[in-house]
């Protein structure tokens, strides 16, 4: 009978790991109420629009929907004349941007692990433009800017047109180059504009470099000191170690930056000035809809596969 009780008992118990997932939930829980309280309803009105036509009622306040089917999305994808370059476009700069912003985050987390003097402040000035990105700074950044138009700002654009000419000439010479060296086209493309993109890199690189760090700091130095006894090189340790533990934190920092992406792009802008501009709002629902199920295609596709060659250490 003793026995029977203990068992019972034992069966109440929680694992350990499923201790972690109750904490993992309730980590979650105010995102997930917040979620069905206020973007539930908004993604069914959207999709409601979306349908729709839409008609603002002046003499008693709120708005008329008239059922139109298919109408809106034939409109946006046969005969609005920008809205399937910008989605097109919108969707190969996030192509482009993601593997660069990572691939650049990770190597600054790296060197920002490092003991060296004054390591605090560098990495505040490469966390910067985050805080630069604000509203209220990017609204009186741009206009300082126009404050400035004139005088000293004509000098200026007068440099930067020699100094555009000099990189023009540079780039083209670069580029014969590497094509002599036989390097592939599509290759030769994606470096040109991963260099014409390095400030919007670094500018959008700012959350993803404190993530790696924090991931590089929870890796177990016994993991290092076991390499270094079995004679590993640093690339060896790298591949071995570093890349496999921080693994989780890049599928985290690719949700970030594939979100925060979408949230800038020019789709975005176009369906709010189609909204709140033109006042069409059944057109506007059918470029945020298709514009979020492109996005959400994508994470769920890099996910997916970055899922299954995913390290969990426990």
């Amino acid at each position: 009978m003793a026995k029977q009780k203990g068992d019972k008992r034992s069966g109440k118990r929680l694992t350990l790991l499923q201790r972690r997932d109750r904490k993992g939930y309730l980590f979650i829980l105010p995102w997930l109420v917040g979620f069905a309280v206020f973007y539930v309803r908004s993604i069914f009105l959207t999709c409601q629009f979306a349908f729709s036509n839409l008609t603002m009622d002046a003499g008693q306040g709120g708005y008329k929907l008239e059922f139109v089917g298919l109408e809106n999305f034939l409109y946006a994808f046969r005969v609005h004349p920008t809205f399937k370059q910008i989605l097109t476009t919108s969707v190969m700069d996030m192509v482009i941007d993601v593997p660069l912003i990572i691939f650049f985050s990770l190597f600054m987390a790296i060197l920002l692990n490092r003991k060296f003097p004054g390591r605090g402040l560098v990495r505040a000035i490469f966390f910067l433009p985050v805080i630069l990105n604000s509203g209220a700074i990017t609204a009186a950044l741009d206009l300082s800017a126009q404050m400035m138009n004139g005088g000293v700002t004509s000098q200026v654009t007068e440099m930067q047109t020699v100094a555009s000419d000099t990189v023009a000439f540079s780039m083209d010479y670069l580029i014969d180059m590497f094509v002599n060296y036989g390097i592939p086209a599509k290759l030769l493309d994606y470096m040109v504009q991963a260099v014409a993109r390095i400030n919007d890199i670094v500018r959008a690189s700012g959350v993803q470099i404190v993530i790696f760090i924090a991931a590089l700091q929870s890796i177990p130095g016994s993991l290092y000191e076991v390499a270094k006894i079995e004679g590993a090189t640093g690339y060896e340790t790298f591949w071995k170690v570093t890349f496999p533990m921080v693994m989780p934190h890049i599928i985290t920092n690719i949700v970030y930056t594939i979100v925060d992406s979408y949230t800038g792009s020019d789709v975005v802008d176009l369906a709010y000035n189609t909204a709140f501009a033109q006042f069409n709002y059944g057109l506007s629902s059918v470029f945020s809809l298709v514009s979020s199920l492109a996005t959400c295609l994508i994470l769920v596709l890099v996910c997916g596969y970055i899922q299954k060659r995913t390290f969990y250490y426990t």
